[in-house]
């Protein structure tokens, strides 16, 4: 549902197979027709979703040959190509994770898709750990105007730092997209209603096991989460906003925040 400053979301609660993307492409293409039917314009995947984000915490050093043979040519790729096809026939904004092959090395990539299948822009995770390390870290934090509204997104682990959505915020998006793979537990919930509100922002978080939605005012709009694959769905109100505090700030206070220690 699309009026005025609203739209419907969907977010993919699914555990895509690791190293198998013929497979989790196939998954995929059976929650987005269900999300189509339910008439959502932005449909969001978890981090690394088309590889299954093969490079874990507990495994400590990913086979490296095996990540860039499943690394995608942003413009090359079968897969992304497909997905593009996917948003245009669907008539859907889509957020896609996925290990991106560069001249540089192998970056951990969000695309977002517009409804006519073109590319609005990339985001790269910019906060690495040392199991992430065999990516090179993106080095910005851009936001997207859509038609459906100002977009930023972050991957995961960036969401650790309240520079970060501040930023995004500051930069004018409107809502924050979290693609994510690691830690959701019931704290991550807690910080993510604060980065939420003290950014008085909507903010979407996409991960594996659970998906949730907060609002401006740091309250959980909508939550999924079981061990069942489904695709939470809702409708965002861009229109509800709350500049309680934002106006007030004092930048003049605060330039210490850009130091490192």
């Amino acid at each position: 549902m699309e009026n005025g400053n609203t739209f419907r979301i969907g977010l993919l609660k699914h555990i895509p197979q690791k190293w198998n993307l013929e497979k989790n492409m196939l998954d995929l293409e059976k929650y987005i027709a269900f999300a189509a039917q339910k008439e959502v314009r932005l449909f969001v995947t978890c981090e690394c979703y088309l590889d299954g984000y093969c490079v874990l915490e507990k495994e400590k050093v990913a086979d490296r040959e095996k990540l860039v043979s499943i690394s995608q040519d942003i413009e090359l790729s079968p897969h992304l190509n497909k997905i593009r096809k996917i948003a245009l026939d669907n008539r859907m904004f889509i957020i896609f994770g996925f290990s991106q092959k560069t001249e540089n090395g192998i970056k951990n990539a969000a695309i977002l898709i517009d409804d006519e299948g073109k590319d609005i822009g990339v985001y790269y995770k910019t906060h690495l750990y040392a199991h992430d390390l065999n990516y090179i870290a993106g080095d910005d934090l851009p936001v997207f105007k859509t038609r459906i509204g100002t977009i930023g997104i972050v991957i995961c682990a960036d969401r650790r730092w309240p520079e970060a959505i501040r930023t995004l915020k500051l930069k004018g998006a409107e809502i924050v997209i979290i693609p994510s793979y690691g830690m959701s537990h019931l704290e991550n919930e807690w910080w993510m209603r604060t980065r939420a509100y003290e950014n008085e922002i909507y903010l979407a978080f996409v991960h594996p096991g659970v998906g949730f939605i907060c609002g401006p005012d740091g309250e959980i709009e909508a939550k999924l989460q079981s061990n069942v694959s489904d695709c939470l769905i809702h409708d965002i109100d861009l229109s509800n906003k709350v500049c309680d505090m934002l106006p007030y700030r004092r930048p003049d206070l605060y330039d210490i925040i850009c130091k490192r220690n």
